[in-house]
């Protein structure tokens, strides 16, 4: 097994998270660490299994049952990200707004899930993480 099939998804990950700090901290105009996590542009959910994904299509093809159990699991995790996960939040949110007031009450982070344009850019980041790792034969 080649290194790069573990070493491409996590340049990815790094790569989507350090747009998304650099994004959140120009919008923030102060250095947005609060904006590190779950949730926010790009996906880095998104980045990580389409940069698996298309990796095995470039060194593989799509022919390939690799590539297959790839997007399968790409398509589950991005759908989780924008479904599931964004309920989460929104739940989370109902949470904190009843326990307004309440001293002892401790907020639950509401930023969870992605919308499908941060769902989008984090795909694109890790398609063009893996074609560039390709490129320079990671």
């Amino acid at each position: 097994m080649s290194l790069a099939y573990a070493a491409v998804p996590l340049l990815a990950w790094l790569t989507a998270g350090s747009l998304k700090f650099a994004l959140n901290s120009w919008l923030q105009r102060r250095l947005a660490f609060g904006g590190i996590g779950y949730g926010g542009c790009p996906s880095n959910h998104s980045a990580i299994v389409c940069s698996t994904a298309t990796l095995v299509a470039l060194r593989e093809g799509v022919d390939h049952p690799a590539f297959g159990v790839a997007v399968t699991l790409a398509f589950i995790v991005m759908l989780d990200a924008g479904g599931l996960r964004r309920q989460v939040g929104l739940q989370a949110r109902a949470i904190n707004q009843l326990q307004a007031g309440d001293a002892m009450s401790v907020a639950l982070r509401e930023r969870m899930g992605h919308r499908r344009k941060e769902i989008v850019a984090g795909a694109l980041v890790g398609a063009l993480v893996a074609c560039f790792a390709q490129a320079v034969a990671l």
